[in-house]
């Protein structure tokens, strides 16, 4: 492995090793600081996803070349995991490299795969709990991009970009920043309520939990609560529509204490007992 992470910093090698780090990551726990402290790797790195910004507009990404680049930012997925290389990946602001990654919309699977591939760098720097991460990605307008994915991308990439939205919303900070304005909070209000009307063409439980966590979460800020009860998609409250969550236990919880934040108590009997007993907000 050792040998690997040296010849990323030569062109010649470069592309094989991408391919087989990426491959052999899950096998190498320390990988992440190594790559980290090792002369010349993240530039190396970075090299890669610069190299394919002319690509971006006009579209014109081919499978190689977006496999290529995926390859480079699974490593910096690594990093951003690693307890040891977080901080240090934000305080280089290396996630501002993947946003113009965010910001595209072709819908060709190069470009799919390389927004849902950027998606996961986010997506690890969210999944541990930590307001450092929070703060750097508010500042750095991670929602618009968040939320140009929720509406136009694939059905995985969507997940993904709804669970980094999650994930900011049960931090106090970004729930504040998200209802500290009616512009903020309807432009997240508006991208969930639209992907709930998707949802009727094109069923996904997955999705759905975290919509459903997203506006749960809103709702424990009284000005956004009030809001939530004038622009509900009324889906959320039609039994064949939340059918699907039956074997969901943990989303109907949340779905039915969502509706009595609102006022809104169910009637099905599935989620009686949801209602009755006291639900712990989790992420």
């Amino acid at each position: 492995m050792e040998q690997l992470v040296l010849d990323l910093t030569n062109p010649a090698s470069r592309e094989n090793a991408l391919l087989e780090l990426s491959k052999k990551r899950e096998s190498f726990p320390e990988l992440a600081p190594y790559l980290w402290h090792s002369f010349g790797t993240i530039s190396a790195l970075l090299q890669e996803i610069v190299s394919i910004y002319p690509l971006l507009s006009p579209p014109s990404l081919t499978a190689h070349a977006s496999n290529r680049v995926c390859n480079a930012l699974a490593l910096l997925q690594c990093v951003a995991s690693h307890l040891e290389t977080r901080s240090l990946f934000l305080q280089a602001h290396v996630p501002l490299f993947l946003y113009p990654f965010l910001n595209t919309s072709s819908k060709t699977r190069p470009f799919e795969y390389l927004r849902l591939t950027s998606l996961g760098v986010i997506g690890a720097l969210v999944k541990v709990d930590d307001t450092e991460v929070i703060n750097f990605l508010l500042s750095t307008e991670i929602i618009p991009l968040c939320l140009r994915t929720m509406e136009m991308g694939s059905e995985l990439s969507k997940t993904v970009a709804t669970f980094i939205v999650q994930k900011i919303l049960l931090d106090n900070v970004g729930l504040n920043y998200i209802c500290a304005t009616a512009e903020r909070f309807f432009a997240v209000s508006a991208v969930l309520n639209s992907m709930v009307q998707s949802l009727s063409e094109a069923p996904s439980v997955r999705l759905l939990k975290h919509i459903i966590r997203c506006y749960l979460r809103l709702s424990d800020n009284s000005r956004a609560r009030e809001a939530l009860r004038q622009c509900l998609p009324g889906q959320l409250l039609s039994l064949p529509f939340t059918a699907c969550l039956k074997e969901d236990t943990q989303t109907r919880m949340w779905l039915a204490q969502l509706l009595v934040n609102l006022g809104h108590p169910h009637n099905d009997p599935l989620f009686q007992r949801d209602i009755h007993e006291p639900t712990v907000l989790q992420a």
